[in-house]
């Protein structure tokens, strides 16, 4: 287990043959569909069941070992399921992301200020990140182990 406290977003097989059957239905190209999971589940207590489900006791016949948050990785999870920025479908546990409104302008300015920036040489990575960070507001660099 990577954190003690991560959780994650599980869905089933046929929960998500459903989605992908269901989304196909709805789509008019380019929606980006989410399926209403409920709660997350924290990794530790679903290896903690695993392991009791198996008739066997945690950390005393089977240890957990927690070996620290990959590069990137997030605690938890984020799926949109605030009701910001999802519209209904017909099927009550399906939802259609909203795109976000970024003018066509916009996206272009951003654009062409990263092939100004890539034409030129010798950046340290602080302005690199700095670039990105301005084209793409919501990025967030990886924490990298030392």
């Amino acid at each position: 287990v990577t954190h003690k406290d991560i959780t994650r977003f599980f869905m089933t097989i046929p929960e998500a043959v459903g989605l992908v059957l269901q989304a196909m239905t709805y789509a008019q190209g380019g929606e980006v569909f989410v399926l209403d999971m409920g709660e997350p589940v924290k990794i530790y207590d679903l290896a903690v069941s695993l392991i009791k489900l198996s008739g066997l006791q945690p950390d005393i016949d089977i240890p957990i070992e927690i070996t620290g948050l990959r590069p990137g990785e997030k605690l938890y999870e984020e799926l949109l399921m605030s009701e910001e920025g999802l519209e209904h479908t017909k099927h009550n546990k399906i939802f259609v992301a909203e795109p976000l409104d970024i003018p066509a302008e916009e996206v272009n300015k951003r654009v062409e200020m990263l092939r100004e920036f890539v034409q030129t040489e010798n950046h340290t990575m602080e302005e690199i990140k700095k670039v990105v960070k301005k084209a793409v507001p919501t990025f967030v660099e990886a924490e990298r182990k030392k």
